[in-house]
């Protein structure tokens, strides 16, 4: 969440940036419960101090041996006592009720991000590689997977419904070593370490690292638990470091985690409802830093780059764009989504988000370190798919198919194929 401080010292800037990502902060409903606040807090200040010169005077009217008047300080004690314990509760009440207000707004856009009401307005960074030119025209990956005898769609939906599939043979063994393929990229040329995270958390840490109220309809919940399926594994793994103070030469902490990842697209009907696009069930690559907040936006740019690393290798063209303020996510300061080709779709698609949340998740988790003075302050948090594997096994078969129907084999990934060059077409039914 947003320091709450930079509310109530900037809170028409603070209105003016939200504004810029579509959002309208309600400043009269925040100094209503400001004004609440402040007078609770003038109000607790001055009955304390009438309780505690009660008490005094209670205790030199017991050293006169007033009785009568010690007995009606007394009760004047305990009088004041009963209304500070109501303002108490009407306190507990109004922060509560602000704590609510504040965990409802997103993040405020980093000053880079360029201006934009959606996707249509995001601003392409830089591009790597040229698009294949075909000399047959291109199949989509649905019809490929078809074709390679790898690829179930009718059957995943006899077993769970639209929006899932079965991976078969030499398809389902590709899928497995694109994700051993990153996970080692990462963990032995980029430094994060890998971990392996619950694929269920709680209300709690799902709140740590978006605002759960407002997209508990994405998330799949277990029935009569406080538990929900992880949409990626930034959920579990940010939460790492979740009501914890980070030693400073701790920092900066890299992870990464393979997880299958599940959303409901409850906001996606209609939308890329044709083969591994938009998934209910998917595996994800995830890359997560926690870092000092001085060093969050080189962070960044690397955390990028190491995305990039991987769709590089495989030698898949890709373009950069920067999210403009109305296409961020909640929780993000800046994005960088990477897109790559899809030769069967004639689109680019995306395929990585790599965000900075500066503090906001780190607010919400509870999530500190200490730093060069010894104080303590939140860290920063960023993460990034390092590659979401399904889209990347489309993009592969897309990209490196056959006249034939099959599809050749990336070089960096033959190592885990057993030296296979090619994915040969299943024979075709007679």
């Amino acid at each position: 969440m947003i320091d709450i401080q930079l509310l109530r010292s900037s809170l028409d800037a603070v209105a003016e940036r939200l504004a810029a990502r579509g959002f309208v902060l309600d400043r009269e409903r925040f100094l209503a419960l400001e004004a609440r606040r402040r007078e609770i807090q003038t109000a607790t200040e001055r009955l304390q101090a009438e309780r505690n010169a009660a008490a005094r005077e209670t205790g030199r009217a017991k050293a006169a041996g007033d009785e009568a008047r010690a007995g009606a300080l007394i009760a004047r004690g305990a009088e004041l006592a009963e209304r500070l314990k109501a303002m108490e509760r009407e306190n507990a009440q109004v922060q509560a009720k602000l704590h609510e207000f504040v965990a409802g707004i997103p993040n405020l856009p980093h000053a880079s991000v360029p201006p934009g009401a959606s996707a249509e307005d995001n601003a392409e960074v830089r591009r790597w590689g040229e698009p294949r030119r075909f000399d047959f025209v291109p199949k989509d990956h649905v019809d490929l997977g078809a074709r390679l005898g790898g690829m179930d769609f009718d059957t995943a939906a006899k077993i769970a419904g639209a929006r899932f599939v079965v991976l078969k043979g030499e398809v389902a063994r590709l899928h497995r070593a694109l994700a051993q393929f990153m996970l080692d990229v990462h963990t032995r040329e980029h430094g994060y370490t890998e971990v392996y995270a619950p694929y269920l958390v709680s209300g709690a840490c799902a709140d740590g690292v978006t605002s759960l109220a407002k997209f508990r309809g994405d998330l799949f919940k277990i029935e009569a638990r406080d538990l929900y399926l992880v949409p990626t594994a930034e959920y579990p793994v940010t939460n790492f470091v979740r009501e914890a103070i980070v030693p400073l030469e701790a920092l900066p902490l890299k992870y990464v985690c393979h997880s299958p990842c599940f959303r409901s697209e409850a906001g996606a009907a209609g939308k890329d409802t044709r083969g591994m696009i938009r998934n209910h069930q998917f595996d994800k690559v995830e890359l997560v830093q926690i870092v000092h907040p001085a060093h969050s936006y080189a962070a960044h740019e690397e955390l990028t780059a190491h995305a990039e690393a991987i769709l590089r290798r495989l030698e898949l063209p890709y373009r950069v764009v920067t999210l403009c303020a109305g296409d961020l996510g909640f929780a993000a300061a800046k994005t960088y989504d990477l897109e790559v080709w899809l030769p069967g779709q004639n689109a680019w698609r995306e395929i990585s988000s790599c965000s900075n949340f500066e503090a906001f998740q780190a607010r919400r988790m509870q999530a500190r370190f200490r730093n060069e003075r010894g104080r303590v302050e939140p860290v920063h948090t960023l993460n990034g798919s390092g590659l979401a594997v399904g889209r990347t096994l489309v993009a592969v078969l897309e990209n490196y198919q056959n006249a034939d129907g099959s599809v050749s084999v990336p070089a960096a990934l033959r190592p885990y194929l057993g030296g296979a060059e090619r994915i040969a077409a299943a024979p075709a039914a007679s």
